[in-house]
């Protein structure tokens, strides 16, 4: 290789370096080249970069980025994934890439500039990706809100009906009494009793008589003394 292509592949890494957050560094022995475009492929859906470089030229690339802590990585095959998107699913596509063909062993990196350790990679592989979390948060806001909604419409739905039944209900309910009274007669007049009131006036007369007879019956006890008393003296008199 040329002086000037070395040149303008540090410049090109450098500054693939200074434009992302998240840098995987890989060992990529054993990959095929198809292995490869299919990798690429994959990291492609979360705007990652996969390149194989030079380990010399590769550090030469950090010094001029301020990432020198990656230089210790640069030992054997190396090639580094620059992601500019999603790092949880560009860390799955590598790591599930890596299991499915035996290859890619991960070395170490970058994450907003901290280091990130093969263990650290291996929790983030397993975490969900950026598009499932917000769809799992648009799910959680909106599930309120259509449960409030589906909640209004229900009620709504079930005063109308009610409303509905009320005004049927009350029209038959008219139509009926109406009916009622077209069909119902006229009451005639009934004559009066004349036999009723004697009957009365005679029971009245009876109680009456009963009572003065159970009145006379009560004073005969003091009218006899009276009278034997009468008698007796009228007897002292003559003699």
């Amino acid at each position: 290789m040329r002086k000037e292509d070395k040149a303008a592949l540090v410049d090109e890494i450098a500054d693939r370096l200074g434009e992302v957050e998240t840098i995987f560094a890989v060992d990529y022995r054993g990959i095929s080249v198809p292995q490869a475009a299919e990798l690429r492929a994959r990291l492609a859906e979360a705007d990652a970069t996969f390149r194989v470089v030079k380990n010399r030229l590769a550090k030469r690339a950090t010094e001029r980025a301020g990432t020198a802590e990656l230089d210790r990585l640069f030992e054997g095959p190396t090639a580094l994934a620059f992601v500019k998107g999603d790092a949880v699913t560009a860390a799955k596509a590598i790591s599930i890439f890596g299991r499915q063909h035996d290859v890619l062993e991960y070395k170490g990196g970058l994450m907003e500039g901290a280091p990130l350790d093969p263990e650290q990679f291996r929790a983030i592989a397993r975490l969900p990706g950026l598009d499932v979390l917000r769809g799992q948060l648009v799910g959680v806001v909106a599930s309120p809100l259509t449960g409030l909604t589906r909640g209004l419409a229900s009620m709504l739905s079930g005063l109308a009906i009610a409303l509905g039944e009320i005004a049927e209900r009350g029209l038959v309910a008219g139509e009926a009494e109406g009916e009622a009274r077209a069909e119902e007669p006229e009451a005639t007049e009934e004559p009066e009793a004349t036999e009723e009131p004697e009957a009365t006036e005679a029971s009245a007369e009876e109680a009456e008589t009963s009572k003065k007879t159970e009145s006379d019956e009560e004073e005969s006890p003091e009218e006899s003394e009276a009278d034997g008393e009468d008698s007796e003296g009228a007897s002292e008199e003559n003699s």
